[in-house]
């Protein structure tokens, strides 16, 4: 592939990215503020107590297999075929243990509920892993518009559904239902809008060879899953379901942008990133121009939304999720970090070093599972304060790791961040003084703190030489992408 061809290809491929992106999480945040405001934090504190089970039996279902699917330049139908019957045969067997494992799991919480909602939601392993594939080849040809229609979809049904259930009173098991109902969709839209489909051969020495490189990649995504997770665990056992679903509502609404920003950029980094791998130079350049393409967006937000988090969580959620702005706060800070590890991250997959990025996390998990013992006597706000350490400590070492590939280390990223960084402070630090003065309802105090902010940062940026405007639009462009 030209390089023109490619810079074309990622800029229609970031835009649909984002297209599906934005699609996605705008509806998944419309379905939540409405959902919040139907359940209580006991309601997702309850479901809140699956997500690690969940979410490791996902890793275990793809193996890393769709990675390296994405990684390797030329596939044939054998290999495509075998992995789709891998996942098909590994998301049965993960439904089959964890229906199994469900009484185990409901006693240990002592809450006969889990049982059947484990049960239900499980099924989702098996159905999501029919249409991984049409997805993954989606994703490696840089076509990201059939997988936005696709999100649009499962994303308006499953939310009606689960939002006429929880109004209907069924609690929680709106959101169990929810989960479910999303994956049948999207995978039943993957067939129709895909022409890819399997042939009836499976080579073990395919998955073999896939699996060198996919195994680290699942090993790292099995620590990381249960790094952000096992909070879940501690909180759900000595504490209450209420403090855990106030502790996942404040992460998963600071979660809400980041996920928009991080996802657009590692479906498009990694794939273009991979094409890319074998010039440095060139890598080096998109790696930094994404960087500071992401900052641009993040730490504002982030920054944001931790000046004006009592008002966000009362605006949006309503009065009883008020404990939750606290932790928010916290947590904005540890954001701050996620998008820049991500990129780095994406770097080094493309770059073929998945053992790296595996001794990488061990590494980072050990001292990581130690900042959180260290906080557990503390409750959920040391819980919080655990996570701002640990994401300091991933952005340094994943900027060494960098640095040592592609000579692009923590000095230069501070460095591009740095004028970033400076704007965002001063943007925060008005916005936060402004509060202390001037006392509002939410409504308004959320929309004056937001304009205060925004004329703020635009003269800053004006202050710094910020140039925003030129920076956007070289990246939108494409002139600076890999």
């Amino acid at each position: 592939m030209t390089e023109m061809s490619l810079k074309k290809k990622s800029v229609l491929a970031m835009f649909w990215s984002g297209a599906e992106i934005f699609s996605k999480q705008g509806l998944q945040f419309i379905v939540s503020v409405v959902l919040a405001r139907l359940l209580g934090p006991s309601e997702y504190g309850t479901i809140a107590l699956l997500y690690i089970f969940i979410e490791l039996a996902g890793v275990f279902a793809d193996s890393g297999l769709s990675s390296a699917l994405v990684q390797r330049q030329d596939l044939s139908r054998e290999e495509e075929s075998s992995v789709f019957w891998f996942h098909a045969f590994s998301g049965l067997l993960l439904s089959i243990l964890l229906s199994l494992l469900a009484p185990y799991i409901a006693g240990f919480y002592d809450k006969p509920v889990l049982k059947p909602l484990l049960q239900v939601m499980a099924l989702s392993f098996f159905i999501t892993a029919l249409g991984s594939i049409q997805h993954v080849l989606l994703t490696k040809k840089l076509d990201f518009k059939r997988p936005m229609q696709v999100a649009m979809i499962s994303g308006v049904f499953s939310g009606v559904l689960a939002i006429v259930m929880a109004y209907q009173g069924f609690g929680v098991w709106a959101l169990a239902m929810q989960t479910l109902a999303t994956s049948i969709i999207t995978t039943f839209s993957l067939w129709w809008v895909s022409d890819w489909r399997p042939h009836l051969v499976f080579n073990w020495e395919v998955i073999r060879r896939l699996f060198s490189y996919g195994g680290y990649l699942m090993l790292s995504d099995l620590l990381m899953v249960t790094y952000n997770r096992i909070y879940t665990l501690y909180i759900g056992k000595v504490y209450s379901v209420k403090e855990l679903g106030l502790y996942s509502r404040a992460d998963n609404t600071k979660q809400i942008p980041l996920d928009l920003i991080s996802r657009m950029y590692a479906q498009v980094a990694f794939p273009v990133f991979s094409k890319a791998s074998k010039d440095r130079q060139k890598l080096r350049k998109g790696v930094r121009y994404a960087l500071k393409s992401l900052m641009l967006i993040t730490l504002p937000i982030m920054m944001g939304l931790m000046v004006t988090a009592q008002e966000v969580i009362v605006v949006l959620f309503g009065e009883q999720w008020l404990e939750t702005a606290p932790l928010m706060k916290i947590l904005c800070l540890a954001g701050v970090f996620w998008p820049l590890q991500i990129l780095n991250i994406n770097l080094q997959k493309a770059l073929g070093h998945s053992r790296l990025i595996f001794k990488a996390e061990i590494l980072k998990k050990v001292l990581g599972i130690g900042f959180v013992i260290v906080a557990l006597p503390y409750g959920i706000t040391g819980i919080a304060w655990s996570q701002v350490a640990y994401g300091l400590m991933s952005f340094i070492l994943n900027a060494y790791f960098s640095g040592r590939s592609i000579g692009y280390g923590l000095i230069r990223q501070l460095d591009d961040m740095m004028p970033i960084i400076l704007v965002t402070a001063l943007m925060a630090i008005s916005v936060y003084q402004f509060g202390l003065v001037y006392d509002f309802e939410p409504l308004i105090g959320l929309m004056a703190k937001a304009g205060l902010g925004a004329v703020v940062f635009v003269l800053a940026a004006i202050l710094f030489r910020l140039n925003i405007i030129k920076d956007l639009r070289l990246i939108l462009s494409g002139r600076q992408m890999a």
